[in-house]
């Protein structure tokens, strides 16, 4: 554990650097996972801003916050006139929104039955989300974890997919292991660029707020105060969900998504995901949501293919 010291001019400079209400300061703790703490001493009333945590967070939270108040007392220098100016806050979310995204928009749910899908994750500690592509079940599972991590219900999100069952193992390709996990967890990265944005998404993950597990990686360990979100769960195995759901530890939360038309596993292989939903029904605290063409957002052509191949799967 490390500690840094950055000390401050007046009350007004702090303000301006920690946002009002301490707003500023909340999201620099989450984005370089530190603890920031101001003080005062009591003789003088000098300010101080202490960072704690590992030495490589604290180091790069140290350069954002040194060149924030470089910043700051370059404009006071140049408008010495004026007050500190203070970056003002984005407005009140929409009550039936989730998180608002990096470019300014709120991230709400868009039909009736992705509303009941996300109350559905906020109110259990087990969700499922099931339904074809498109219909935003894994979009919204990672809004719903921003909204855990910016209210500090967790400390960390946790991201999975089975990645053996698609077609390639690891270690045939090229690269370092986040490498080679990339194709199988892009779109969840995707989901993450376009709410937090691709710097600050990294950020994250060199400070493990954000960490990336392959299915087969998860055996061993629990997941203290955490949000895992385990996507593509119909290429699981019944041993591999079994074993992915009994590493939620205290504090956590864990959503599951996943089509259960599109499978990759072997023929004659059981989708894990199509025999839990059997299995855990009758569970106090599981929540099973199913998504349906109607939900679909994507592109308005997505939805009547899907459609099609439901018609011709009934032989209709």
């Amino acid at each position: 554990m490390t500690t840094r010291t950055f000390h401050l001019r007046d009350a007004e400079e702090a303000m301006t650097i920690l946002g009002e209400q301490d707003s500023h300061l909340r999201q620099m703790e989450a984005d370089y996972g530190v603890k920031l703490i101001l003080s005062q001493k009591p003789d003088s009333g000098a300010l101080s801003l202490l960072v704690r945590g590992s030495p490589a967070r604290v180091q790069k939270s140290g350069r954002f916050i040194r060149s924030r108040i470089e910043s700051v007392r370059t404009t006071a220098r140049e408008h010495p006139g004026r007050a500190h100016h203070i970056t003002q806050a984005a407005p009140p979310l929409p009550h039936d929104a989730i998180v608002r995204a990096h470019n300014g928009r709120a991230v709400i749910p868009r039909t009736p039955n992705q509303k009941q899908y996300v109350e559905a994750i906020q109110n259990h500690e087990l969700a499922f989300g099931i339904g074809p592509a498109g219909t935003g079940k894994t979009f919204l599972a990672v809004a719903c974890a921003l909204r855990a991590l910016e209210s500090r219900q967790v400390q960390r999100i946790i991201l999975s997919r089975p990645v053996v069952e698609a077609g390639e193992r690891l270690g045939f390709l090229p690269g370092d292991f986040l490498e080679k996990v990339n194709p199988y967890l892009r779109p969840l990265y995707d989901a993450f660029h376009c709410m937090i944005g691709p710097e600050r998404f990294r950020a994250w993950r060199e400070a493990d707020i954000i960490e990336i597990v392959p299915l087969a990686y998860m055996r061993g360990r629990t997941f203290n105060d955490a949000f895992i979100v385990l996507d593509e769960a119909q290429n699981t195995t019944l041993s591999q969900i079994k074993m992915a759901l009994t590493r939620l530890g205290e504090g956590s939360r864990m959503v599951v998504t996943g089509d259960i038309t599109q499978t990759d596993l072997a023929e004659g292989t059981a989708s894990g995901l199509v025999r839990v939903i059997d299995i855990l029904k009758c569970v106090e605290g599981v929540a099973f949501h199913h998504l349906t063409e109607a939900d679909v957002i994507r592109h308005p052509l997505v939805r009547k293919v899907i459609k099609a191949f439901a018609k011709w799967e009934r032989g209709e």
